[in-house]
Parts: C-alpha cells; structure tokens; sequence
C-alpha cells in the first residue's frame, strides 16, 4: 500500500485535551446505558412500559444500543485490543454519529414523554440520566481533534484505511453469517413494532440511520461489500436463508402479512426496474400490469364470482396466464408508443394506466361487458392448494413453529421473488441488457452503433409487464378478491403506480437491491408512523426531494449513476463493490 502524508488533525470545536474529551464520551455512553435499567416514566400509559427497574423496555432498549455503540467507537480511540477492525482508520467521525444516535434517541424519548403525558413532571430521574448522559457523550465527541485531510478523505479513499487482517475462507463466512443475522434481528424488531407505538418507531429509525451513518463512515460497509464480492453465491444464498427464517421468528400473522405485501410490491418495482433503471424509459401507468395478471388469475382461479366460475386453473397455469395476460398487454400498449421519448411516454403510459382502471370499472355487465364485476371486483378466490400443501391452513413446522395461512404465503412469494432477482440479473447482464443500458445513456449513439431501439425497448416493456402479472397471481390469492381501486396513478393505499416509481427512485435504479429496499421502506413507515395515513404523499414528496437533493442515486446507489452525479466532485467517489446481485455492467458493443 502505497504511503500517503498525513496532515496534523486539527483542534476540536471545544478547546478541551483529547484524553479528556476522550473520558467525557465513555462515561456519557455508560450513563447512557446505565439510565435504561432505571425508571424513565411514572405511568404505564407511554408506549413500551418504562416505569421498571432494571427491565428495559421500547425505547429503553433502543438507547442500550445506541449507548454501546458509543462506547465501542469510544473504546477504539484508545487502541483497546480487539476492536481495530470497528474503526481501523481510528477517525473521529464514527465516534460523533454513534453518540449522535444516544442523544437523538435519548432526547426524542424524553421530549416524547414530556409531550404524550402532558409536562416534565412525567418524567423519572432514568429519563433524565439519559438526556444527560448522551449529551456529555456527544460534547465529549465535539472536543475531540477533527481528522487530518487524510483521515478525513478516508472514506471515498479506502487505500488509505488499514487492510484487515487476513481470514481464511470459513471465516469470512461467518462474519457474512453474523452480518446477516444481525440485519434480520434488526428487521425483525421494526416490523415487530406495535403501530400503536409511533414512538418507539421512530426511536428505530434515529437510531438504524445513525448506527448505519456511523458504520458507512467507519469503512464497515466496504469491507462487509468486499467479503460479499468475493463470496457472491454465498452471500446471496443467506440473504435468502435469513428472509426465509423471517415467518420463524416473527411468528405473527400481521407481521406476515406485511411481509408478503411487501414481496409483492418489491417484485413489481424489479419489474418496473427493468423499464425506468436499466432502459430509461419513463412508466407512470405500470401498475396496471400488476392489476392484469391479478384480474386474470382471478378469472381462471375458482371464485363463484368469476365470469367463468366454472373454471378453476392450477397455481401453474394460473400463473401463466397471469404472466401471459400482462405480456400481451405490454406489447400491445408498447408497439404503438415506445416510438415516442420522454415526457411523450410518460403521458402516454399515464393514461394506459387510467384507462384499465376505468375499463374494469365499467365492465360489469352495465355500462359494458360483464367480465370483471364492476367496482365489486372478483371476490372470494380460493386459496392456493399446490401438491396437497393448503396455503390458507395452518401447518406445524417439526414441532418448532406454526406457519399461518399469511406465512405460507410469504414462503411462496419469497420464492417468486427469487426467480425474479434471477431473471434480473441474467437479462441485465446479458447482451440484450448491455442494449437497454446503451439506449438508456443515449438512443441516438445507440441507434447508430446498429442497436434496434425499438425493439430493445419493447423486450424490456414486456418482460418487465410479465414480472409484474407474476406478482399479481399471488396478490390477488392474498387478498381474497381483486378490485379497480388500488390501481391508479396515486392513491394512500399501495401499490400504485407513484408508489412503484418511487420505491425504484428512492431505493437506486438499476440495482436488484435498491427497488427492494424502497419497497419496504416506503410499505413500512406508513404502516408504523399512524399520525402519516394522511399525510403519507406529502411525506413521500419531501423524502423525494431531499433524497433527489443530497443522494440523486438513491440510497443503493448504482455504480456507473452514481459516477455520473459526482463526477464533478473535488474528491473522487468510491464506489465499492456490490457483495449482492447488483446490475451494474458497463456499457459495451452491443447489438439486437
């Protein structure tokens, strides 16, 4: 590695010695944690119950790890043995963000409690043990010398941060394991959050955006990304593995059900990746697709409301035609419009999903055919039964577990997921996607290299309807019954097709796992945060234009997207490598 001058770091923003501030922050991260086994509120009215002693609890818990999290940041400035590889450039800055998170948790718990309970009365010297304790912590931090410019650029800059040390294969295996184990328990404790319980949930967020902040600018993530790189089939088998233990350990319905919707809306918005990431063709009317294959699989799945009640396909075939019925519709509406660009398109694909909504509306006998059943929809749809496995019946796991009718779907949904990433990956890395991602950079250069534009741009237009059919035959099973009211433009119930578009905007175009993550983002914090029901489109505008503001990649950032936004930057941007499935080949001679 080459050797880099490193600057003197300066001064601190409180004059105080280093070793000093270095004390001040592990006794406010130790009072921080010390203050969760203390009463924080008289009465159990606030959410969590946190009138015991020595029994944390809601937020209580939150701030143990915030807490902790301070103290090991502040343990690796004095070398301690053991924990170079939390912090192995020894820079500051983590150490601020973790006792940030103390003092953002710890404050918003007492402001909480002060505002629910109706004055400071209501709180208990726990609460203010912790306001306290985190607060010195976080002074601490500020007296603490700013990097030099070489620790300081560190992050977009990894040759400059110590190699770890060298682990064999099995043990860069486990470290992924434990990775991954602790990513499902921190999922498992948001979504298991009483929606009752705002306040705990957003003592979650504060906390999950500062640890996370602080791990980024500790280099964690690069070095997790490089294990991942080098172990893909790996990585990716005990992502699986871990979204498949979900059901097991959330054991809860609810949580269940979340889940499989938010497969389902992750699905589409892969689909929909494929369309606005990869080829760039903006697609405002896409959930129209998933209503196509939903309605068609309804039609052929058994429901005496059926307009052919007699029939009732298998969960193949209903699948199928699902898909079919979205392909066909994809390549009808993209024949006679992908000749057009931009906002042409946009309005275009607009109305497309405007005019299904209102055609299913009215075919019910009435006002037009009667094939759909109107604003009633097709209900009562049987649950799935594939290889005598009865989907709505509970079914007990060798003693361990009981899977209700909602974890049996998100099993199977899980499943379909997977195929898809599959198919995402392949099409993107194959010739035919290196074509979508020309066009995507510049249809004319494209056009002139010998690419067909147009029908590159309706492979991506059908394939992407299909995936999206796919979800629809296991939401409309989900669901019981299909109706016109969630496919619109926009609308406080998902999916919809602002919805979609901004769970690929907000999570990265053209990543597998970016869709995903806005996906359960944005199907998530309206289903915790109550107080949001109505204001949940102002809430995904403003996220929008602040993350359009600060992170224009959107939060898994593609490699070459990213490149471009900050290609104008005075220091070079690192861009590490995926450990996950990650569609980002570069643009070479492709034909179609």
């Amino acid at each position: 590695m080459a050797t880099t001058e490193t600057t003197t770091p300066e001064r601190g923003l409180i004059a105080l010695p280093e070793s000093a501030a270095r004390v001040l922050v592990a006794i406010g991260a130790i009072a921080t944690i010390a203050s969760t086994f203390m009463s924080w509120t008289y009465t159990s009215d606030f959410p969590g119950d946190l009138t015991y002693y020595g029994s944390p609890a809601g937020l209580q818990v939150l701030d143990i790890v915030a807490g902790a999290l301070t103290l090991l940041f502040a343990l690796t400035l004095w070398n301690v043995r053991g924990l170079g590889w939390l912090n192995p450039a020894g820079a500051t800055q983590p150490v601020v963000l973790a006792a940030a998170s103390a003092f953002a948790v710890s404050w918003f718990s007492a402001i909480a409690i002060a505002v629910d309970l109706k004055g400071l009365v209501a709180l208990d010297p726990g609460a203010y043990l912790a306001a306290v304790g985190s607060l010195v912590a976080l002074l601490g931090t500020l007296a603490l010398p700013k990097p030099g410019d070489t620790l300081k650029d560190y992050v977009t800059k990894p040759e400059l941060i110590p190699p770890a040390a060298k682990l064999t294969g099995w043990a860069e295996r486990l470290v992924i394991t434990a990775a991954t184990a602790v990513a499902l328990i921190v999922f498992n404790y948001g979504i298991g959050v009483d929606p009752d319980a705002s306040e705990t949930f957003l003592g979650y967020l504060l906390l999950v955006v500062f640890g996370a902040w602080a791990l980024l600018t500790a280099g964690l993530f690069d070095r997790f990304a490089q294990l991942n790189a080098r172990h893909k089939g790996f990585a990716t088998s005990m992502a699986f593995l871990a979204a498949a233990a979900f059901p097991f350990v959330a054991n809860n319905e609810h949580n269940s059900n979340l889940g499989v919707n938010i497969l389902v809306v992750a699905t589409v918005a892969l689909g929909l990746n494929i369309v606005v990431g990869l080829t760039g063709l903006l697609d405002l009317g896409y959930v129209a697709f998933l209503g196509v294959g939903a309605y068609a699989a309804a039609l052929v799945s058994g429901s005496e409301f059926s307009r052919f009640s007699g029939v009732q396909f298998p969960f193949w075939a209903a699948m199928l035609t699902g898909m079919a019925a979205s392909l066909v519709f994809g390549v009808l509406i993209g024949a006679p419009t992908l000749r057009l660009r931009g906002d042409y398109l946009a309005i275009v694909t607009l109305g497309f999903g405007e005019i299904f909504r209102i055609a299913v509306n009215n075919l019910d006998g009435t006002s037009g055919p009667n094939l759909t059943n109107g604003p009633n929809g097709i209900s009562m749809i049987p649950d799935l039964d594939i290889f005598g496995f009865n989907f709505g019946a509970e079914h007990d796991i060798l003693g361990l577990a009981t899977l209700g009718r909602f974890a049996n779907y998100f099993l199977l949904m899980l499943l379909i997921t997977g195929i898809v990433v599959v198919v995402f990956n392949r099409a993107a890395d194959s010739r035919i996607g290196r074509s979508w991602i020309a066009i995507r950079e510049d249809e004319t250069a494209a056009t002139a290299m010998g690419i067909n534009g147009f029908r590159v741009k309706l492979i991506a237009f059908a394939l992407g309807a299909s995936l999206a059919g796919l979800a629809g035959t296991v939401s409309a099973h989900v669901g019981y019954s299909v109706n016109p009211a969630p496919y619109q433009f926009a609308g406080s119930v998902p999916p919809n097709s602002a919805f979609l578009l901004a769970a690929v905007v907000l999570g990265g175009m053209g990543t597998v796992n970016g869709p995903i993550l806005g996906a359960t983002l944005l199907y998530l914090l309206p289903e915790k945060l109550s107080f949001l029901k109505e204001y949940e489109l102002l809430a995904f505008g403003i996220a929008l234009v602040i993350l359009m503001r600060f992170r224009p990649e959107g939060i898994i950032a593609n490699r070459r997207r990213q490149l471009e936004f900050h290609e104008s930057d005075e220091t070079p941007v690192h861009i590490p490598e995926q450990g996950l499935p990650d569609s980002t080949v570069g643009v070479t001679k492709a034909g179609a």
